[in-house]
């Protein structure tokens, strides 16, 4: 599917992508700016964890440093100005396990001298559902990780190194970070993928009712003002819209369509200081290409002004990783 771009000139943050070599595929610096420059006026991007090249050897939560260290690497590469003028991986999100407790700070130390003044926060994901249908979070994570004591213990630390925390759970669970964040006010979180709207297994076939849960919990979560949304990550299989099987894909305008109730929601909801248009990618390459992904963005905000736009698209983003 290919489109002409919607608003070429409007300049982007992306505050959401990957980077992997893994067996299944590859998506490094090279497939990563390939997408970059593909039409959209995309300026700089923020790396999130994903378990991409651990440290081979040393003590098992050390072993997480290793991401960073790559992914500085490539954030290096994109800085040179060799590869063009966008800002790859201008800012880096790892995991840490944050059960060690106290234990942690450790770690983040680590991660923080490896990012080499990029690194801005932690993904620890907590998405877990009873259904055998679901698949859990890619960390293979407990059910009500994030109410544990000892995963509480190791969030309190992040307050003090500077850091902020992406909350990556499914809908039903949007209460477990709304409670996160009201015991630890001091913390900046931001939910990913507008809270993991869930639509396959038992939640195939009903998505009226679906989308009242998770409304309910996206206005009660947005009652806490340490708590930022990304918009976007519709395009995964999880969320059962079942464009990543079709051939060909869909266009912008049926994306835009799909996805806006969920993207306009949260809009309303967070308000555009607090919400940041995001890719997902690759990951949200299953449904559609980079291109038509941010048109189809661009199409749901195309009733908001000059200057919402600017937040949803760049602002907020670079306001929240602390780049401006």
């Amino acid at each position: 599917m290919t489109e002409d771009i919607i608003e070429p000139d409007l300049p982007i943050c992306d505050p959401h992508h990957h980077l992997w070599d893994f067996p299944a595929g590859r998506y490094l610096l090279p497939e990563l700016l390939a997408d970059l420059t593909s039409g959209h006026n995309i300026e700089s991007t923020v790396f999130v964890e994903c378990g991409a090249l651990y440290r081979a050897s040393g003590p098992e939560p050390m072993k997480f440093v290793g991401e960073t260290e790559f992914v500085n690497g490539a954030a290096a590469m994109a800085a040179s100005g060799r590869y063009g003028p966008v800002l790859a991986c201008e800012a880096i999100v790892g995991r840490a396990d944050l059960t060690q407790g106290a234990g942690v700070e450790a770690l983040l130390e680590a991660h923080v001298r490896a990012g080499n003044g990029r690194f801005r926060g932690v993904r620890h994901a907590g998405a877990w559902d009873p259904s055998p249908d679901i698949r859990p979070g890619h960390t293979n994570p407990p059910q009500g990780l994030y109410g544990r004591p000892d995963f509480r213990e190791g969030f309190s630390r992040l307050s003090r190194f500077g850091l902020s925390f992406e909350a990556w759970q499914y809908h039903p669970q949007l209460g477990e970070v709304t409670d996160l964040a009201r015991v630890f006010p001091e913390t900046l979180i931001v939910l990913n993928h507008v809270g993991g709207v869930l639509g396959i297994g038992p939640y195939a076939g009903r998505r009226d009712e679906v989308f009242a849960t998770w409304r309910e919990g996206i206005r009660e979560l947005a009652k806490c003002p340490n708590v930022w949304i990304k918009l976007g990550g519709l395009g995964m299989a999880s969320c059962g819209f079942g464009f990543h099987k079709r051939d060909p894909r869909p266009d912008s305008a049926e994306l835009a369509e799909a996805w806006r109730p969920y993207l306009e929601t949260c809009i309303e909801t967070f308000g555009v200081r607090r919400g940041m248009f995001e890719s997902n990618f690759p990951v949200d390459g299953v449904s559609c290409t980079y291109p038509v992904l941010w048109n189809a963005l661009k199409r749901v905000a195309s009733g908001c002004s000059a200057e919402e736009k600017a937040l949803l698209f760049k602002g907020t983003a670079r306001k929240f990783y602390r780049l401006d």
